[in-house]
């Protein structure tokens, strides 16, 4: 069973690492539209994929996401190099709250970011969003991922022995 563990921290080690320029390059440009930190070939990067699969949120993000993507920057953000070198190295006690605290915020985030693809009336948004239930389910499958791993990253910080024991002090 310890094997799964460490498949399971290599997971977790992958995707804080690819989070950290996924996040710096793509998710905090709406954050900064005018200010000409991001190459164009970057923002033209931004702009296929919100027409591709439709993810108005992206271009011109309402004030609530806009929250979110603030918490991506200021709270996420330094957390993920932490988790990727605990997880790198595995079997960092350590880290088991920061994780919890993590994940579940994120998992929170995200079932109003599901929500929202899923019930919205997107016909008056400016950019395009989805208009059918299959364009609804792919922006979906687009942000999935970013709830189901950090619910697994919960579940093993909360379940799994190796991050659960109790450590018996001793008494003076």
């Amino acid at each position: 069973m310890a094997w799964w563990w460490r498949c399971a921290e290599r997971l977790f080690a992958l995707y804080f690492v690819s989070h950290v320029p996924i996040t710096l390059l793509i998710d905090l440009q709406p954050l900064l539209p005018a200010a000409g930190l991001y190459p164009r070939s970057l923002t033209e990067l931004l702009e296929w994929y919100a027409v591709t699969f439709r993810d108005p949120m992206m271009m011109q993000p309402p004030e609530w996401f806009k929250a979110f993507m603030y918490c991506e920057a200021f709270l996420q953000m330094p957390f993920f190099p932490i988790a990727a070198y605990a997880f790198i190295k595995g079997g960092c006690k350590w880290i088991r709250t920061p994780a919890i605290i993590y994940s579940t915020h994120v998992a929170t985030s995200l079932v109003a970011i599901l929500a929202h693809i899923l019930f919205h009336d997107f016909s008056k948004s400016e950019h395009l969003g989805p208009r059918t239930q299959q364009e609804r389910l792919i922006l979906l499958s687009i942000y999935i991922p970013y709830l189901l791993i950090p619910l697994l990253i919960l579940f093993t910080m909360l379940y799994s022995p190796q991050y659960n024991q109790v450590e018996k002090r001793k008494r003076k």
